[in-house]
């Protein structure tokens, strides 16, 4: 009969879900889950309460030879971990090692701060022929351009108009200035434009678009990368100070701190 019985096919078994309101307790335990916990549980328990029963059966008056070599600090236990103490010469090479290295680093991040400060881009200046991006070496080199104008002799020279030369009311732009308006002009009747004209003009303003905030996140990631070379280079230039004074404290050409917390300073000996 047993065998006709396994033979019928069963539903088969499966093991409740978390309900969907408690779904963010995460998954629900079940019975083997539980088992795994309880018997982690249960032997951190059994070990420390042989760890306190160690404790309670130990003999304070007891003596090993780890103490000598070990001590403790506000109940921290301090131990000699072996490291045998460099002398004076091994560390100021140590030192000087150290410091060739910062200072390598350091002008490694000096250039290449300045190279990303010459190519960074400042601003947009509208020219003639479209837009036309302004660098730093642009700018650090408007200062030296200048606009020479050669008259025949000093009467021309002084009755010289620099706006009525140049057709311009802006002289003291260096680039881009712009042209006078001519006087009354008829109006000129624009002729209508067409689907394809628009559309035209529709996609091209799409497209500046898009190159302007392109070019503005560039901007901005060339801004923080700018100002991490920065920190960073700050950060290197102190490390290079701290590895001088120490080298300098070590020969006992500079004055500090002693473990006692008392200043001292070097002071030269008279000849």
């Amino acid at each position: 009969m047993s065998s006709l019985r396994n033979a019928i096919p069963r539903r088969p078994h499966k093991e409740r879900s978390q309900e969907h309101g408690r779904r963010r307790h995460g998954l629900l335990e079940k019975h083997k889950d539980y088992s795994l916990r309880a018997k982690d549980h249960n032997e951190k328990k059994a070990r420390l309460k042989i760890l306190r029963q160690k404790a309670a059966d130990r003999n304070p008056d007891e003596f090993h030879f780890a103490m000598l070599s070990s001590k403790t600090k506000n109940g921290i236990k301090i131990a000699d971990r072996g490291n045998k103490a460099l002398n004076s010469d091994a560390v100021k090479l140590l030192k000087t090692q150290d410091a060739g290295y910062v200072r390598t680093m350091l002008q490694r991040s000096r250039k290449e701060r300045q190279k990303l400060e010459e190519e960074m881009v400042l601003m947009d200046v509208e020219g003639e022929d479209g837009t036309r991006l302004r660098t730093l070496k642009d700018v650090e080199g408007e200062n030296a351009n200048s606009h020479t104008v050669f008259v025949d002799d000093e009467t021309e020279q002084a009755a010289f108009d620099a706006e009525e030369w140049f057709d311009t009311d802006a002289v003291s732009n260096a680039h881009n200035r712009p042209r006078r308006t001519p006087a009354k002009q008829a109006p000129i009747a624009a002729p209508a434009k067409g689907p394809r004209e628009l559309e035209k003009e529709r996609l091209a303003k799409r497209a500046e678009r898009i190159r302007a905030k392109k070019r503005q996140r560039e901007q901005a990631s060339q801004q923080i990368k700018l100002k991490l070379l920065r920190d960073r280079e700050k950060d290197l230039a102190t490390a290079e100070q701290e590895l001088e004074l120490q080298r300098a404290r070590i020969s006992n050409s500079a004055g500090g701190v002693n473990k006692a917390g008392v200043k001292f300073k070097v002071r030269e000996r008279k000849r």
